[in-house]
């Protein structure tokens, strides 16, 4: 009896042995199989993902030849106007290159007209101030604005207070100017007077309007009669406190702004002339292609 147990025993133990090994792998193909069909998986995606991509680029394709056959019948319907097109075409490029050679000369001329301008302000301003070069700055100056040549002289210098009488000491600035302008037969002066905004009200002047025009033709008439000038080639002109250099609420700003001003002007109908005469000069050589 206790052997026939012991067999039934045995035989239980090997069954059971048998199945888990063949539950393991059974796990194991299972996983295999898994595997498989996962990457078949990823696969199919890239497949479909790449069918999407090559059906575009078809459209894209069929699209670009549409266009083609377009533009080649195009082509083929405009051929008896290719060379009509092309003459005029090409005439049309010789104006162009004209117009640009024309340009190109008169931005030159220009060019060369304004040196020639800033060449003359620059020896007018060292010819200033070579010959006023000794006179105290706060009395006089000499500066350049927009390729304009200005001289300020105070109105300590050439006034007394309320007065339009130029001082005798200040005919020997004037005469130093007037040899400058004397000396340079293309320039034109405007002589302007300038006041500060205190009022003034006397039997003379009725207020600084009066004062500053009548210093301005002060100092003209002194370049005109005592050094020559020639009237033709002088303005003058009262500006009253209109446009000021300083702060008239100040004793220092207002010394400032009392001055007469003498403008050295090129004579602008000859530096014209000069620019036009360069402008056709050059059309003429766009024409010749030169």
């Amino acid at each position: 009896m206790k052997k026939l147990g012991f067999i039934a025993l045995s035989a239980l133990l090997a069954v059971s042995c048998a199945s888990k090994k063949d539950l393991d792998a059974a796990l194991e193909k299972q996983q295999r199989t898994q595997e498989l069909l996962d990457t078949a998986t990823v696969r199919l995606n890239a497949c479909e993902a790449e069918e999407k991509a090559n059906e575009a680029r078809l459209q894209a394709l069929q699209a670009q030849v549409a266009d083609l056959r377009a533009n080649n019948q195009s082509l083929i319907n405009n051929t008896g106007e290719l060379t009509t097109l092309s003459k005029k075409g090409a005439e049309n490029l010789e104006k162009s290159l004209e117009s640009l050679r024309e340009k190109d000369l008169q931005i030159k001329t220009l060019n060369d007209a304004i040196t020639r301008k800033d060449s003359v302000t620059l020896a007018l301003v060292t010819s200033l101030k070579s010959s006023l070069g000794n006179l105290n700055d706060e009395d006089i100056s000499i500066n350049v604005e927009k390729g304009v040549v200005y001289v300020s002289i105070s109105d300590k210098l050439l006034f007394p207070s309320g007065s339009a009488t130029v001082n005798n000491n200040a005919k020997n600035v004037l005469g130093k100017v007037a040899k400058v302008v004397n000396d340079k037969p293309e320039i034109e002066i405007m002589v302007e007077g300038h006041t500060d905004n205190q009022p003034i009200n006397t039997p003379q002047f009725k207020d600084n309007w009066a004062l500053s025009t009548a210093r301005a033709l002060a100092v003209t008439r002194i370049l005109q009669e005592d050094f020559d000038v020639a009237p033709s080639r002088m303005t003058a002109a009262g500006r009253s406190y209109y446009i000021p250099v300083a702060s008239n609420d100040t004793a220092e700003g207002r010394a400032k702004n009392r001055r007469t001003r003498i403008i050295v002007l090129p004579k602008l109908d000859q530096f014209f002339d000069m620019v036009e005469k360069g402008m056709e000069q050059a059309k003429q050589n766009a024409k010749a292609g030169k």
